[in-house]
């Protein structure tokens, strides 16, 4: 799909590693331009951007500092690409904290939610969950005026929302799967779709605890494996889908793009659990 996005402008948040920094290097080999999003590490998507600019990445790569739980950023976020490439098209909210905030051992030692320090609750919600809010509210206004832009949040598995022990994080990525339901509807016939994307397992990403044995690590994903649904979906051709899930290892790059996205289709949100 090289060169598809030509003359498309996407923000990719925490994008200086694991999914965000894959994801940003797909979007630009794919033509768009893309502007690269963490909250205190600069030194990581300075790198994200050499990396582009060394490879055959078509479009062009631009680095910015920014905490998307702080609303001033966002919106300087936003206003900056608009000013440097004219628009913006394309959001991926990607930006997130997981459990390791909560306690190095999540892996093996789930931690009771009274346990947690709610300072860290507050921050991975406010990451989690008011970060793409945040964002989306600032693009979306721009995104209408062109009517088209694509939204995809970063989603994880129903299980990973059950899980003993993975509060605050499970809790935050189904409110964020909430969230792209509802605002799939609020923007209905504007253009812009709303989507969420997992990769369907655990990622080899900062996320996952250093020391785990090697066995596990190597049963790890990818992050390279969002790059083909997030290109369709950000495409002209997923322009009339929105308010659903796809999940990334279910993707089967044999298949026409149309097929092997309803094969990796998923209803968003709640499943009702069979008695």
């Amino acid at each position: 799909m090289n060169g598809d996005l030509s003359g498309k402008t996407a923000i990719v948040t925490g994008a200086g590693r694991g999914l965000g920094r894959s994801m940003a290097l797909g979007l630009a080999r794919a033509g768009a331009n893309v502007v690269l999003t963490a909250a205190r590490n600069r030194r990581e998507i300075n790198q994200v951007a050499e990396e582009a600019a060394k490879s055959s990445a078509d479009g062009t790569i631009r680095p910015l500092l920014a905490d998307v739980a702080n609303e001033e950023d966002c919106q300087r976020v936003v206003s900056e690409t608009v000013r440097e490439f004219g628009g913006v098209h394309i959001l991926v909210n990607n930006a997130g904290r997981g459990m390791r905030f909560v306690s190095e051992k999540f892996f093996d030692t789930p931690t009771k939610f009274w346990e947690t320090d709610p300072a860290v609750w507050k921050m991975i919600v406010e990451t989690n969950v008011n970060g793409p809010f945040l964002m989306a509210r600032a693009a979306v206004p721009h995104m209408m005026k062109r009517r088209w832009g694509r939204i995809v949040n970063i989603s994880i598995n129903h299980e990973t929302m059950r899980r003993a022990g993975f509060s605050p994080y499970g809790p935050s990525k189904a409110a964020l799967e909430s969230e792209t339901i509802i605002w799939a509807q609020d923007l209905g016939g504007t253009g812009v779709t709303v989507n969420a994307l997992l990769p369907g397992g655990a990622t080899d990403t900062g996320m996952v605890p250093q020391d785990i044995p090697l066995h596990l690590r190597q049963k790890l994903l990818h992050p390279d494996i969002m790059i083909p649904p997030l290109l369709w979906l950000v495409s002209e051709e997923a322009g009339g889908v929105t308010g659903c899930r796809f999940v990334a290892n279910l993707w089967d790059e044999t298949l026409p793009p149309q097929q092997a996205a309803e094969k990796s289709r998923t209803p968003a949100g709640w499943i009702p659990q069979i008695p």
